[in-house]
Order: structure tokens, then C-alpha cells, then sequence
């Protein structure tokens, strides 16, 4: 089954907008978990606009499920912190510097060499990895080649597609995209944009999925039903199968 992991990083952008420590972004991800989530997700960045590095590690302290630090892993920074933290898993993502949000995956031909020599530091780390990338064939291919343990497919396209009503044709690269990722024995996660409406049919279409992270749809729907409701809705659309038309 998909496992859930809730990105709490839209708590810490609440608590940071008014000073303080309210939302308690340790309390969140322990309610989280409390909730049904499969494993927190945060994302820091330079500017600690969000989620700031103490509470990475105030985190890590508390976590029962998995615990996944995605980053920019060209800033040492972030290195030495899931260095120092060890999460069960890292998810390297190739942000600039002052990014909004991720906006697109790793050319894994071109970064080769640099993203064997990072992957295998966090591995020896007994960190497993995974990396950002685009449903690109190609991409998969140069993924495999890197040693990296997983891929995340960013799916903003194909969120995008479904609210389009194109379902159909924003699922089918992620389709070839995923099955060439089992062929090469890749695990696979996802994320970017899915929320409580795109994220079964994605499922349906793809459940050999291992993981799925996502933030600011869940805490938004979290605003009007509840944290925990939000949670086992998102929940409830990973166990909902109905086998899809064939495309």
C-alpha cells in the first residue's frame, strides 16, 4: 500500500508569519502521526522561511514513523544536517536559491557524477535516498545510473492536467515514467500538487507507488475539516482501488 507522508512545512510558514511558537510545529508532526500519517516530511531551506533547521532536529527527536528531509543538496548546510540528524530517507531536490517551490526534477544525465558522489555519502550514512525527477524516460534511465535507492516523480503537470479534465492524457508519461522506474528496480515516491481530488486516480493508475508526500493541499483542507480528518481522507483515497480504464 502507498504510504502517506504529511510536509508540515505550512504550519511553520503559519507560526513564523506572527512570531512565537503557535502552531507548535513538534506538536503538529506528533499529531500527525497520532493521526494516521505514515511519516512527516519538511523541507528547509536557506531562509528558514518555513520550517527552520532546530526544528529538524526537534523533530527527529519525536518522530515514531519515517521522517524525510528533502533539500537542496548543493548547500552544505542541509548536508550537515541530515548528516547529523539521519533520517530514514533524504529526498534531494535541485532547488536555487530563494525558490518559491520545487518547480522541476534533476537532469540526472548531466549531474551524473555529482549526484553518485552525494547519493553514496548519504547511503554510507545509512540514509536511503531519493531524487527528485521529472516523468522522463531518459531521466529514469539516469536515475538508475546515479545508485540512488528511489526516485520522487513531480507531479505538477499532471495535477495540473487533472483539473483541467485531462486526466487521461496527464497520468499516461507518469504511467511509462513509474513502470520504467520498477523495470530498473527503483523504489518509487510522488509528490507536488496532489491533493484530495488527483490523488486516487494517480493510485489507481499507479499503486506499485511506495510513498506520497504532501503538504500544502492537506493543510489547507486542514483549515475548514479538521487536522485529523484531512489526514485519513487523504488516507482513505490510497485504499480505495477500483482497477482504471486502460489507457
Amino acid at each position: 500500500m502507498t504510504r502517506l507522508s504529511v510536509n508540515i512545512n505550512k504550519i511553520a510558514t503559519l507560526r513564523n508569519a506572527r512570531g512565537g511558537n503557535n502552531p507548535d510545529v513538534i506538536k503538529a508532526a506528533i499529531d500527525a502521526q497520532n493521526f494516521g500519517a505514515d511519516g512527516i516530511t519538511v523541507h528547509p531551506r536557506p531562509d528558514e522561511r518555513h520550517i527552520r533547521y532546530k526544528d529538524v532536529t526537534a523533530i527527529k527527536k519525536i518522530i515514531t514513523t519515517e521522517f524525510n528531509i528533502e533539500g537542496n543538496c548543493r548547500e552544505e548546510k542541509f548536508i550537515e544536517l541530515v548528516l547529523q540528524t539521519k533520517p530514514g530517507q533524504v529526498t534531494l531536490v535541485p532547488d536555487v536559491v530563494g525558490q518559491l517551490t520545487s518547480d522541476h526534477g534533476w537532469d540526472t544525465i548531466q549531474h551524473k557524477t555529482y549526484l553518485q558522489e552525494t547519493i553514496a555519502h548519504f547511503q554510507k550514512a545509512g540514509i536511503r535516498v531519493s531524487i527528485f525527477v521529472d516523468p522522463d524516460i531518459k531521466m529514469i534511465e539516469g536515475a538508475a545510473a546515479t545508485g540512488t535507492d528511489r526516485i520522487e516523480l513531480y507531479t505538477e503537470s499532471y495535477a495540473a492536467g487533472f483539473a483541467k479534465g485531462e486526466k487521461e492524457k496527464a497520468i499516461a508519461p507518469f504511467i511509462k515514467a513509474a513502470t520504467k522506474a520498477k523495470e530498473l528496480g527503483l523504489g518509487i515516491n510522488a509528490g507536488h500538487d496532489l491533493d484530495q481530488y488527483n490523488l486516487q486516480y494517480l493510485y489507481q493508475n499507479i499503486p506499485w507507488i511506495d510513498e506520497v508526500s504532501i503538504g500544502h493541499a492537506l493543510i489547507c483542507d486542514a483549515l475548514y475539516l479538521g487536522f485529523e480528518n484531512a489526514i485519513q481522507i487523504y488516507k482513505r483515497q490510497l485504499q480505495s482501488f477500483q482497477k482504471p480504464h486502460l489507457i
